[in-house]
This record gives structure tokens, sequence and C-alpha cells, in this order.
């Protein structure tokens, strides 16, 4: 079997660049993810209900942006890193521990979240100066996403 041309009218060098910083928001979105489900079932407190819902709104959208951010790696030629060693490796968001109070959940996934927006704009000024468009509006949405869900958190705990 013959392997296609790729020609999406960026250089492979280009495809590669981009590839490798999106591969890096995939890892994180995909940790923030992880987190974010798991101190949804195991927020408790008083305020259980809120924070249980907020969770859910936010894993929800992280997880098809997950399949968003995979498929754009895939049209650039490569592969999307699939394993957990693989996505370990790559993300700076470190696991969550169910043993937090609900406040130290949020503010933890706060941080995340600016983590997780520093990675996007490092990706987005790879793909804008590669003019890679495409990787461009999918990151500027992703962006939008982590600015919001931290700029939630941040206000539920009390903050601006």
């Amino acid at each position: 079997m013959t392997a296609a041309t790729i020609d999406t009218g960026l250089t492979r060098a280009e495809r590669t660049h981009v590839t490798g910083e999106l591969s890096k928001v995939l890892a994180d979105s995909f940790a923030i993810y992880l987190k974010t489900h798991g101190y949804h079932w195991n927020v408790r407190g008083p305020e259980f209900f809120t924070y249980h819902t907020l969770l859910e709104q936010q894993y929800r959208d992280i997880w098809t942006a997950l399949d968003e951010i995979a498929e754009r790696i895939r049209a650039l030629g490569e592969f999307a890193p699939q394993s957990h060693s693989a996505l370990g490796n790559l993300t700076s968001i470190r696991d969550g521990d169910s043993e937090k109070d609900a406040s130290a959940m949020l503010k933890e996934l706060m941080t995340d979240h600016e983590t997780v927006i520093a990675t996007c704009r490092t990706a987005l000024t790879a793909a804008d100066d590669d003019g890679d468009d495409v990787s461009v509006d999918l990151l500027t949405r992703r962006l939008a996403a982590h600015e919001k869900f931290a700029w939630m958190l941040r206000s539920t705990l009390g903050g601006r």
C-alpha cells in the first residue's frame, strides 16, 4: 500500500510543529477531563449538587473537544497520542486527589485550566506562525472554553 501524499498547504515541518503542540493540548485536555470527571464523582459537602452539576458541564465539553483535537492531529498527517504513558509524558496536569474537600478540588481545577490556557496559547502561536488557520480556529475555541471554565470556578470560589 502506498502512502498518500498530504497536501494541506503546510509543509511537513509546519505540520509536525503544529501537531507536536496539539499533542500537548490533547494531553492536558485529557488529564483535566479525567480529573474533572473524578471530582464530579467525589465532590461532597453542602454545595454538592451545584458543584456536581458544574463539573459535569465542564467534563462533557472537554470530552467532545478531545475528539476534535485528536482528529485535527490526524488531519495533519500525524498519529494522535493514545496511551496513558504517551499522554502522561506530554501533560502538565497532575492527578487529582479524591480526599480533598470541595473547595480544594475547585481551586485545583481552576489552576489546571490556567495551565491548559497556557498550553493552548503556545499551540495557537505555533499554528498561527505556521499558517495553520484551521488549528488556530480550534485552539481559539478551546482557549475560550478553558478561560470560561477557570472564570466559573474562580467565581464559584468567591474570586473575581
